[in-house]
C-alpha cells in the first residue's frame, strides 16, 4: 500500500472531474486535510475547505482531550458557500463510517450542499454505518488490532504506517 501511488489516483480522478464541472474540496482533519491541501495545489484551485469533526463525534466522551487538541490546531474552515455546492469530502482512511457521519453533520451546520461525495485513499471495510466512498484509492485489509495512520514527511509526501490499536 503505497500512499503516494494512491494519492496519484485521487489526483487523476479529480483532474477528470474538473473537466465535467465545478466542485468544492473539503478535507477531514487531519489526514484528509493534508491530502486536500496538496490536491488543491496540484489542481491549481484557489481554495479548499477543512472540516473538523471533533464536536460531532459519537465517541467524544472517550476522545475528549484528543478531539479538543485537534479542534484547536485544525479548525473547520469552509471558504466557499456550502449552500448549493457540489462538495467532495476527502479523508485518508474509511473504516466504520462514523467519522464521515460526523463530517456530514459539521458540513450541514454551514448550509445545504447540492451534492456530497466521498473520496478516500484507503477503504478498510468493516462499516458500522451505511457509508460508501464514491472513489477509493485502494481497498486495504488490516488486522483488527491495528490502525492505518497517514503520515506526511517534510517534503509533503505521504506514507502509511501500521500501529497497534490501544
Amino acid at each position: 500500500m503505497n500512499a503516494e501511488q494512491l494519492y496519484g489516483k485521487l489526483l487523476e480522478n479529480l483532474r477528470n472531474r474538473k473537466q465535467e464541472g465545478t466542485f468544492e474540496l473539503a478535507g477531514l482533519a487531519m489526514g484528509g486535510a493534508w491530502i486536500t491541501e496538496r490536491l488543491a495545489n496540484d489542481l491549481g484551485l484557489s481554495h479548499f475547505g477543512v472540516i473538523n469533526v471533533a464536536f460531532h463525534r459519537d465517541d467524544y466522551a472517550e476522545k475528549g482531550m484528543t478531539a479538543l487538541r485537534t479542534a484547536s490546531t485544525m479548525t473547520t474552515h469552509l471558504p466557499f458557500d456550502v449552500n448549493g455546492a457540489n462538495v467532495i469530502l476527502i479523508d485518508d482512511v474509511l473504516l466504520t463510517g462514523r467519522t464521515v457521519r460526523a463530517a456530514l453533520n459539521e458540513l450541514f451546520d454551514f448550509g445545504r450542499p447540492a451534492q456530497v461525495e466521498l473520496m478516500v485513499l484507503a477503504d478498510r471495510g468493516n462499516r458500522e454505518l451505511p457509508v460508501a466512498a464514491n472513489f477509493v484509492g485502494e481497498q486495504i485489509e488490516v488486522q483488527e488490532n491495528q490502525i492505518l495512520v497517514l503520515e506526511k514527511d517534510t517534503a509533503g509526501k505521504f506514507s502509511f504506517q501500521l500501529e497497534e490499536r490501544e
